[in-house]
């Protein structure tokens, strides 16, 4: 059994993460911490287990093996660095970090403690990247020349009567969050277009603020790979029923992905007509089950080092090149 400490009740996703964790029958949550003590109190009075005020008190704490870290992003490199350096294995929201600087501060630290480490990814075990990868494996899209991924919600939008959207106003917090639209929603299809178009040489992106005063509400961001391929990304927060679309074209053929719906268009398949692909086949291990394999039999995860350092190398990209208004080669951040 594996006790885990919930470090923070920030992030949306917190709640999440402690009903899989509680519903994970390898894991056991132990304690919560939370650097707002109110909030935190009624977590744990929630969750029926201790609230420790004391940050080391508990990263100190023997019985603690793990922690699940949903602070905001601006207290990660601090706090899973700290916990990395007491021993705890290590779950943890996207993005690593703000800067790539920090991502290896974070790595180093948990490299030299020797724990283990889960940034959470969670498309790259679903089904939409599967069949994606499996169409490039298969060579059924030739040469990829385009890939493009959109997803956007309407988090941002009030609706009648409110003075806000669904979306906590603490998202809002560039302080905190590091951004708006792209780096939090955004990053899903930044990870995934790494992934599938490899390597990237420049970026040239627009962080649009719309109705938020200091971060973007929607960015669209043009990626060139040193492949000769072409990207595009684009997220928001501003838009009512947008589906997720995934769309990767090639000399050879075209796949696209919306919602979980496929459909290709390849030489290489069913004469050249546009065919559902059938049976979606069991997606991956999620991200916290690959954390789970990782600490008790070494099992190595598909969501890598790799990934969680490019995504934040894109980001910080992104956010040079809307700064400045121009294309922004990646040696400029990793050289």
């Amino acid at each position: 059994m594996i006790n885990v400490a919930l470090l923070s009740r920030w992030h949306v996703h917190a709640d999440d993460y402690a009903k899989e964790a509680g519903a994970n029958e390898q894991l056991n949550i132990v304690q919560v911490w939370d650097e707002d003590p109110e909030r935190g109190e009624v977590w744990a009075g929630e969750l029926g287990v201790p609230f420790e005020k004391d940050l080391e008190a508990v990263l100190s704490n023997s019985d603690v093996d793990a922690v699940i870290v949903t602070t905001p992003t601006s207290m990660h490199t601090e706090v899973i660095a700290a916990a990395a350096k007491h021993k705890k294995h290590i779950y943890t929201e996207k993005v690593l970090a703000f800067t790539i600087e920090d991502c290896k501060k974070i790595f180093d630290a948990v490299e030299e403690n020797d724990v283990k480490m889960m940034v959470s990814l969670p498309r790259l075990t679903e089904s939409d990247y599967l069949y994606a990868n499996q169409a490039i494996e298969n060579g059924w899209l030739g040469e990829l020349t385009t890939i493009r991924c959109r997803l956007a919600h309407n988090g941002g939008v009030a609706a009648d009567g409110s003075e806000q959207g669904w979306l906590p106003v603490r998202f809002y917090d560039k302080e905190k969050t590091g951004g708006g639209s792209l780096i939090d929603l955004g990053a899903h299809p930044i990870y995934l277009t790494n992934r599938l178009a490899g390597p990237v040489q420049a970026v040239y992106a627009r962080l649009q603020p719309q109705i938020s005063k200091d971060v973007d509400d929607s960015a669209a961001v043009i990626v060139e790979y040193h492949s000769g391929a072409i990207g595009i990304i684009e997220t928001g927060f501003l838009s009512h029923g947008s589906p997720f679309q995934l769309e990767l074209y090639g000399t050879e053929g075209t796949i696209m992905l919306k919602d979980g719906e496929v459909s290709l268009n390849s030489i290489h398949v069913d004469n050249n007509r546009l065919v559902e692909i059938e049976g979606n086949g069991a997606d991956s291990f999620t991200p916290m089950e690959q954390w789970v394999a990782d600490i008790d039999s070494d099992n190595p995860p598909v969501i890598t080092k790799e990934d969680v350092m490019n995504l934040t190398v894109i980001n910080q990209a992104a956010v040079l090149s809307n700064t400045q208004g121009r294309r922004v080669e990646i040696r400029e951040i990793t050289e």
